[in-house]
């Protein structure tokens, strides 16, 4: 098969791994720069151009890794790909919906998948009573769009709580509240899917010191059996978010397991160390499974 890897560089680990598999399965591969594709639009059929070159045939599938800074113009591109048939390890409409903290809870709330109690305004007049609607401080305080733990604060006190929450509004900056759930104790559980299949998963720990659990935040990792609970919620948030891949966050808490975050591009290497599973090859099956070779 011809494969597009849509990631803004081969320097990145997640994105080494899956070329290394795809060629070691055969497949021709090759990464393509989205922020540097060209959609023509107009007279005939829609065209992508990749460094002038005209690539709107080139490839049986795509597998985009679409970083949160350019999620629009990389969903763009996506969109453009699957409108000329080309299938997708994730639709456009996904990225958009996962990259977005508050349109994948309102998802999981309808379907019923548990997760922590948020609250989203953007009225800066009665903070106080937003505090007190999530049952008062500490609280955790998250950008609409933050990823790997950026944008992610703890609030221990109201005044502290009201004063960050107060900033980010008259920046006119997106956040979400949720309660703290003080027994995760700092840690997490990543569940990684592909297709409709878990792969594997591992539980992450903060460092003395930090709340986030991300091992991009210094988190240490060890392998993990999640409960069949969890795994429901993993798979079943995969499902409905429309990922083929998928990293589904989960904390534990005295209510059961709750929904952090479902990630479009989660990250390999922390997960493919932690656990010794091959990731990036189930990655490269799922795609032959789905992919279809294009006549040119």
């Amino acid at each position: 098969m011809n494969i597009g890897l849509l990631s803004v560089s081969m320097n990145v680990y997640s994105t080494k791994r899956i070329v290394e598999e795809a060629e070691n399965l055969g497949h021709y591969i090759e990464q393509i720069d989205h922020t540097k594709c060209v959609v023509k639009l107009g007279k005939g059929k829609p065209q992508i151009f990749y460094h002038g070159d005209n690539i709107t045939n080139e490839f049986d599938a795509v597998i985009p890794r679409i970083g949160s800074k350019v999620t629009r113009h990389g969903a763009a591109i996506v969109k453009q790909f699957e409108m000329n048939g080309i299938f997708s390890t994730a639709r456009s409409l996904s990225i958009t919906r996962a990259r977005n903290k508050v349109r994948t809870l309102q998802i999981m709330s309808r379907k019923g998948i548990p997760i922590p109690e948020t609250l989203f305004a953007i009225n800066p007049d009665n903070i106080k009573e937003q505090i007190e609607i999530l049952g008062g401080a500490p609280v955790i305080i998250k950008l609409q769009e933050g990823t790997q733990g950026l944008g992610v604060i703890l609030a221990e006190t109201k005044k502290s709580a009201k004063s960050i929450i107060d900033t980010f509004y008259k920046m006119d900056t997106s956040i979400l509240i949720q309660e703290y759930i003080e027994e995760s104790n700092g840690e997490d559980i990543r569940i990684f899917v592909v297709g409709n299949k878990i792969v594997a998963s591992m539980k992450r720990t903060s460092e003395v010191g930090e709340f986030r659990s991300n091992v991009h935040r210094g988190g240490g990792t060890e392998v993990v059996k999640p409960s069949a609970k969890e795994q429901f919620i993993a798979l079943n948030a995969t499902k409905y978010l429309g990922l083929g891949v998928a990293g589904v966050d989960l904390i534990r808490s005295k209510k059961g397991p709750l929904l952090i975050e479902v990630n479009a591009s989660p990250g390999l290497r922390g997960i493919e160390g932690a656990t010794g599973v091959n990731i990036a090859k189930e990655i490269i099956l799922f795609v032959e499974r789905n992919g279809r070779r294009r006549r040119k």
